[in-house]
């Protein structure tokens, strides 16, 4: 349980300067603003091209209410922010941004490799003025690549889209997130991490570089360790498991409720046949064990699609809970949402919005969760930052 007495965050004397736009170098930067650290967004005249990123429903709601608010896309990673252009293709945005990069302790960029060094907004430029400073640095194929990096093409090119398709021989799908920019996110905030436990140790700062190509990679997990142990390319199966079943294949029971099995086990597997009331497929050799079900998956699975098909899917999800066998329905995102479970992971509503996405997901005796954060920054609404916060 979170303690409910004052507690300072963690990084609330941590200064951050964001030199990255879009989604994976914002995301690293709501998450220090969440834990309380000071982050000034530093934009180009244009700002972050996100902030023009918006849905048809959102444009036509900003059209009806004269609202030039700001995007959905650019409200998912820019909370706790403040927002400050300089154009750093000048001496004097380079000079102001030298000066605040002199008290900093964290700056994040995701310049394609060379634009860096030629706003003079790079590490070894930056660094001099200040030994301590840490600098994240994002780039598509890593420091010696000029290419720039896009999710959807790393998501193609990584693997994903290939092993997302409905089944062999069927379309590739990328992901409906960015997902690849997420991954290499959460690898920049290792790499910050680390570099900051390293700076205690030694008091000096350094250059982490992070790559969405290597975040992909990484990520491939189980998918990569099939090809690696056994030389054969995975292939798609929808939803489903290569090496567990059932497992991640939608049912359609007979209310119309979609549903997921995530059976891992032979003893969850008996108890799915129990409540099922097919008692004789868990004895059965063809699916009494693991191995045994995913050599026989397609048989196994047209009897399940067709007795789920039987009955109320409600009913089913909560005998399966009771009995401990993993299962769940497929719900919209704002269902996601509505949950009782999800509200913690909501901030509350500011600046117009009705509320925001935390992007910290764990919890600590040590300290309390933010209770709120600033909306997401309008474009330089603050032409000069905050003296006491960011000098």
């Amino acid at each position: 349980m979170i303690p409910d007495f004052p507690v300072a965050l963690p990084f609330a004397q941590l200064r951050i300067l964001e030199l990255a736009s879009v989604l994976a170098g914002p995301q690293v930067g709501q998450f220090f603003a969440e834990l309380g650290a000071e982050v000034l967004k530093i934009e180009s005249p244009a700002g972050d091209v996100t902030r023009t990123w918006k849905t048809a429903a959102e444009t036509a709601a900003s059209s009806e209410a004269g609202d030039a608010s700001v995007s959905a896309y650019f409200a998912a990673s820019n909370w706790g922010k403040q927002s400050l252009i300089l154009d750093l293709t000048t001496a004097p945005g380079q000079a102001e941004l030298h000066r605040l990069a002199a008290s900093a302790d964290i700056i994040l960029a995701s310049y394609k490799p060379g634009d860096a060094e030629k706003l003079r907004a790079d590490y070894a430029t930056l660094s001099k003025a200040n030994p301590r400073l840490i600098y994240g640095h994002l780039t598509g194929y890593g420091p010696d690549a000029p290419r720039a990096g896009y999710d959807a093409v790393l998501q193609a090119e990584a693997g994903f889209m290939h092993l997302n398709a409905a089944g062999p021989g069927q379309s590739p799908q990328k992901m409906p997130v960015a997902m690849v920019d997420l991954l290499a996110a959460h690898q920049l905030k290792e790499g910050l991490l680390t570099a900051l436990y390293q700076r205690e140790k030694t008091g000096r700062g350094a250059l982490v570089q992070v790559s969405l190509l290597d975040s992909a990679l990484a990520s491939l997990a189980n998918q990569a360790a099939t090809y690696l142990v056994t030389g054969r390319d995975p292939q798609p199966l929808g939803s489903g498991h290569p090496s567990i079943v059932p497992y991640g294949t939608v049912y359609t029971a007979a209310n119309g409720r979609q549903l997921v099995l995530a059976v891992g086990s032979d003893g969850q597997f008996r108890h799915l046949c129990l409540v099922l009331e097919r008692p004789d497929w868990a004895s059965n050799g063809r699916f009494a064990t693991n191995a045994a079900r995913v050599t026989h998956r397609a048989e196994l699975e047209a009897l399940l699609t067709e007795r789920i098909a039987e009955v109320n899917g409600d009913e089913l999800l909560a005998e399966l809970e009771r009995r401990a066998v993993p299962a769940g329905a497929v719900r919209s995102v704002g269902e996601a949402l509505a949950q009782p479970s999800a509200q913690a992971m909501l901030l509350p509503g500011a600046g117009g919005l009705r509320a925001g996405l935390r992007t910290v997901a764990f919890y600590s005796t040590g300290w309390a969760a933010a209770a709120q954060l600033v909306a997401p920054p309008t474009l330089g609404a603050h032409a000069k930052p905050v003296d006491s916060e960011l000098e």
